[in-house]
C-alpha cells in the first residue's frame, strides 16, 4: 500500500475538471496535507503544473507518477474551503481549478514556462544563435523571433524541452542587526580609518537593535560590511506586513451609545451567533447607523472567541470603513480588496492564516478568507451588483457567505438602505427575518428635502449642458455658507461620443460596436471595452470636413462646466480615470473631509457609504442614465442609486437637500426614490417582475456564445437552445437566441440565451453537458459563458 494524493491540476477544460491520482513520495509524506500546494508531471510531455491536493488516500501503487514538490509548509486551503468548492461547482460552472485559485491570493498561483537545452543534433551554428554559449535558456526570456525558432528546432528534435513550474510567492522581509558587544569592545581600528573608527563611536552609543538599512544612511556598505565580517554585527531578517503602515495612523475610536431600534437589532442578531440557522436582512434608511450596528455585532463575536468578515461593494467605500474598524478593532483587523498589491495581499492572507487577524473587512473576494471559528459575516450594501463576479469563477458573494454561515453556524447579516428585491422577497417568505432602522442614527439629523428638476423646462436656457441655473444657484448658495456639495453622474470621460455633423460618422471602436469616448486629459478617444484608444481626430474621418462636434457628457466635462459657471470652486472629480493610482481614493476623500475642498464631482462610487457632516446638498446631474438601459433590475438600479445618493446629505445637525435633474420625471423608480418610499417601491416592482416572469418569481441562467465569425456565434446559439429544450421540462421559458446589446467586443460576436425557470431537477447536468461541448473540435475558437442569475444583461 502506498500513500497517494488526489490532486487536482491547473488546466480548467472539462477534461481535467477531476482529481488525478499521484503517489506522495516518502521524504513529502509529513509535510503534504490535504488543501497544500505540489508540483506535479502532467500528461506525456510530463510538463509541471500546480495544483491542489483534494485527498489522500492507501492504496496500491499501480506505478502512479511521483509529486515532485510541495510548496508551502502547511496547506494553503482549509477543509472548509475544500467543501466550498465542491458546493460551488454545482452553481458555478467554473472548472473547479478555476475555483479553488480564486480562494488563494494570486502570489500563490504558479507561473509556467519552459526550459530549453540543445540536443546533440544541434549545429554549432544554430546553438550559438539561440543559446549565445548558455547551457540552457528560459522560453520566456526569448525574443518573440527567437522563441517562434526555437519551435521550429524543437519541432526538429534539435533541442529538448522541459516544463517547469515556478512559485511566485514571496515575504517581504527586513534586515536587523544586533551588536556583539565583546568582539566590538574588542575590535582594534587604525586612527588612519575615520569612518570606521565613526561606526565603532556610532554603535558604542547605540546599543539596541535596529534596521540594518539605517547604517546604510549613515555609512557606506564597505564601511558596514567591515562589522559584518569581524563578527561585531550579527544580520537577521524578519518578515514584514506590506500595508501595516496603514494601523499607525488611525487613532483609537470608542462605542456610541445606539439607540433603541439599533440596541434591538444588535441584542436579536448577537442572540444568534454560533447558533444562527436564518440569515439576518437589516433594512435601515440612509444614515441610520447601520455600520455601528456592524461594530457592536462584531464586539460582542469577538468576546465571544470567535471571527468576523465584513464585506463592502466598492473600493472607495474601504478607507472609511476599515478606518472605523481600524480605530475600534486595531491590528486585529485585516484588509482585503482590490487596490492593494499582489504582496500586500499575500501579506494580508498570511496575518489571517496564521489567526493575528480576527476581522477580515474588504471587497468581494474577502469571503474566502481563511479564518476558523467564523461568527458573524457582515455584507453592507447588499444589493450591489458588485458582489457578484463578472469573470471567472462567476461566483455571488452572497451564495458563498450563506455557505460559509450555514458551515460554522454563524449569522449571516444583509445590510441595506434599499435591499435587491430577492432579498426582500426572501424576507417575506421569512427565508430571511427583517428587522428595520427608520431613524437616522444622529438624532439631529433629518432626512433630506428632495426635489426633481425638469430637464425639458430649461431647454435652451442653459449656459452649460450638464446644470440647469437652479442647480447652479442653488450649489452657490451652500458655497456662500461654506457648506459641501456632492454632485453625481454616472459616466467618466468627457463625452459619450464624437459625431460629423455633414455626414452623421460616428467614431466606432474597430474592434467592438460601440462608439469610442472622448478623454479630454489624455486628448484620446477610448473604449471602454478592450482598451482601444487613438488620438482626437480632427476632420471627419469618413468625408474629410471639419464638423466634428462633441455629444453626450461625462465627468471629466461636467468639471469643465463647473469651473466654468463657478470659477472660485475647488473641485474634485472622483472617477476610474482619477483614481487609477494606489491611494488615490483615499487620497480625494481626505482632502474632501478636510473641507480642502468645496464639491465632490464624480460617478456612482460617491453614491453610497461616505459620510461627510459639512455636505448639505447633493445633486444628480442626470438621473436617466441607467433607467432606459435593456435589463429588467434598469428600474431597481435606478431607484437605488438616486436613494443612496440622497443619502449623503444633511448627515450631521445642518439641513440637507437634494436636486434630481432627468427627462422623465413622472418615471416610478424617480418619483418613489423621490419620496424616500422603498416599501412603495418594492411592492410596485414586484408586480412587474411577476408578470414578466423575472427574479425573484423565476431563477434565471444565461448562456453568451462568442466567436469571430458571426454565423457560426448564431448556429451554435442554435444548437444550444435545441439541447436545453431537450434536457429540460416544458416549463423553462427561453429568451433568445439574440445579439447581446453590444453585439461586439474584441473581436468576437456574441449572441445570449436567458433560461427562466422554477424547478428543474436536471439543470446542473444539461448545462455541465453544454460546457463540456464547446471543447470538441468542431468547437475550436467558441467561447462559451454560463452565468447563473446574471445581474447584468449587456
Amino acid at each position: 500500500m502506498a500513500k497517494i494524493a488526489k490532486v487536482i491540476v491547473d488546466i480548467p477544460l472539462m477534461q481535467t475538471d477531476k482529481p488525478f491520482s499521484y503517489k506522495i513520495p516518502e521524504n513529502l509524506q509529513e509535510v503534504i496535507a490535504e488543501g497544500s500546494r505540489v508540483h506535479v508531471p502532467f500528461g506525456k510531455s510530463n510538463r509541471l503544473l500546480q495544483g491542489f491536493v483534494m485527498e489522500i488516500l492507501e492504496e496500491k501503487d499501480q506505478g502512479l507518477k511521483l509529486i515532485k514538490e510541495v510548496l508551502d509548509a502547511e496547506p494553503v486551503l482549509n477543509q472548509e474551503q475544500l467543501f466550498l468548492a465542491d458546493q460551488m461547482r454545482k452553481t458555478v460552472f467554473s472548472y473547479k481549478i478555476s475555483i479553488l485559485k480564486s480562494m488563494v491570493p494570486s502570489l500563490l498561483n504558479s507561473s509556467y514556462d519552459r526550459l530549453l537545452k540543445p540536443a546533440p543534433t544541434l549545429s554549432q551554428e544554430e546553438g550559438e544563435l539561440l543559446f549565445a554559449g548558455k547551457k540552457k535558456i528560459y522560453f520566456s526570456h526569448l525574443a518573440k523571433e527567437e522563441q517562434l525558432r526555437s519551435l521550429h528546432l524543437a519541432q526538429a528534435g534539435k533541442i529538448t524541452v522541459d516544463y517547469v513550474a515556478k512559485d511566485r510567492k514571496n515575504i517581504k522581509t527586513q534586515k536587523y542587526y544586533e551588536i556583539n558587544h565583546l568582539n566590538l569592545a574588542d575590535l582594534e581600528i587604525s586612527k588612519r580609518a575615520k569612518k570606521r573608527q565613526e561606526l565603532k563611536t556610532y554603535l558604542l552609543e547605540h546599543s539596541q537593535p535596529r534596521l540594518l538599512s539605517e547604517l546604510y544612511h549613515l555609512f557606506s556598505r564597505d564601511v558596514v560590511r567591515y562589522f559584518i565580517d569581524e563578527n561585531v554585527l550579527k544580520i537577521t531578517e524578519q518578515a514584514v506586513n506590506r500595508s501595516s503602515g496603514h494601523f499607525e495612523k488611525i487613532s483609537q475610536s470608542y462605542f456610541l451609545d445606539l439607540n433603541e431600534e439599533q440596541r434591538t437589532a444588535v441584542e436579536r442578531i448577537a442572540a444568534d451567533i454560533g447558533s444562527a440557522k436564518t440569515p439576518y436582512l437589516l433594512e435601515g434608511i440612509t444614515g441610520s447607523g447601520k455600520t455601528e450596528v456592524y461594530l457592536h455585532i462584531i464586539d460582542r463575536t469577538l468576546k465571544m472567541g470567535k471571527t468576523a468578515i465584513v464585506l463592502v461593494p466598492e473600493i472607495s467605500l474601504t478607507p472609511q470603513m476599515t478606518n472605523r474598524f481600524i480605530s475600534r478593532f486595531g491590528s486585529q483587523v485585516a484588509i482585503m480588496h482590490s487596490g492593494l498589491s499582489d504582496g500586500e495581499k499575500y501579506d494580508e492572507w498570511r496575518k489571517i492564516k496564521s489567526k493575528q487577524a480576527k476581522v477580515v473587512v474588504g471587497a468581494r473576494s474577502a469571503i474566502f478568507s481563511p479564518l476558523e471559528n467564523i461568527g458573524a459575516i457582515i455584507i453592507d450594501e447588499e444589493h450591489e451588483a458588485t458582489y457578484k463576479q463578472e469573470s471567472n469563477p462567476r461566483y455571488h458573494a452572497r451564495d458563498v457567505a450563506l455557505l460559509r454561515a450555514k458551515y460554522h453556524q454563524a449569522v449571516l447579516v444583509l445590510g441595506s438602505a434599499t435591499p435587491s428585491i430577492e432579498s426582500r422577497a426572501r424576507a417575506d417568505r421569512h427565508v430571511y427575518q427583517l428587522l428595520r432602522l427608520t431613524q437616522r442614527a444622529n438624532p439631529l439629523a433629518q432626512t433630506p428635502k428632495v426635489e426633481i428638476i425638469d430637464f425639458r423646462d430649461y431647454i435652451g436656457q442653459q449656459e452649460v449642458s450638464n446644470l440647469t441655473p437652479f442647480l447652479i444657484d442653488k450649489i452657490k448658495e451652500r458655497l456662500a455658507k461654506k457648506e459641501q456639495v456632492v454632485l453625481m453622474l454616472n459616466r467618466r470621460g468627457y463625452s459619450s461620443f464624437i459625431m460629423c455633423r455633414d455626414c452623421g460618422y460616428v467614431d466606432n471602436c474597430p474592434n467592438c460596436d460601440i462608439s469610442l469616448t472622448l478623454h479630454m486629459d489624455t486628448k484620446t478617444m477610448n473604449c471602454h471595452y478592450c482598451g482601444f484608444y487613438k488620438k482626437i481626430p480632427l476632420h471627419c474621418p469618413n468625408c474629410g470636413n471639419n464638423k466634428i462636434r462633441y455629444y453626450g457628457t461625462g465627468t471629466q466635462k461636467a468639471y469643465d462646466e463647473l469651473l466654468q459657471v463657478i470659477p472660485e470652486a475647488r473641485l474634485i472629480r472622483m472617477d476610474v480615470d482619477t483614481t487609477r493610482k494606489k491611494g488615490a481614493h483615499e487620497k480625494l476623500l481626505t482632502t474632501f473631509e478636510k473641507q480642502e475642498a468645496d464639491i465632490l464631482l464624480g460617478t456612482q462610487m460617491i453614491a453610497k457609504g461616505l459620510d461627510f457632516p459639512n455636505v448639505t446638498l447633493v445633486g444628480v446631474l442626470n438621473a436617466d442614465t441607467a433607467l432606459n438601459l435593456p435589463d429588467f433590475r434598469s428600474s431597481e438600479r435606478t431607484f437605488q442609486l438616486l436613494t443612496q445618493v440622497a443619502g449623503r446629505a444633511g448627515r450631521a445637525d445642518k439641513p440637507g437637500e437634494v436636486l434630481i435633474q432627468t427627462y422623465n420625471p413622472d418615471h416610478y423608480a424617480i418619483q418613489l426614490a423621490k419620496a424616500q418610499d422603498y416599501e412603495a417601491f418594492y411592492q410596485y416592482e414586484m408586480k412587474i417582475r411577476k408578470s414578466l416572469s423575472y427574479p425573484p418569481y423565476y431563477f434565471t441562467v444565461g448562456l453568451t456564445l462568442s466567436h469571430k465569425e458571426e454565423q457560426v456565434a448564431v448556429k451554435k446559439s442554435y444548437e444550444i437552445m435545441h439541447l436545453l429544450k431537450e434536457g429540460l421540462t416544458n416549463k423553462i421559458k427561453i429568451l433568445g437566441p439574440t445579439p447581446k446589446p453590444i453585439a461586439r467586443t474584441h473581436n468576437l460576436y456574441h449572441y445570449q440565451i436567458i433560461v427562466k425557470y422554477r424547478f428543474e431537477e436536471n439543470m446542473e447536468n444539461v448545462l455541465n453537458h453544454i460546457l463540456g461541448l464547446t471543447q470538441d473540435k468542431e468547437n475550436k475558437g467558441l467561447r462559451l459563458i454560463i452565468d447563473c442569475e446574471p445581474q447584468n444583461f449587456m
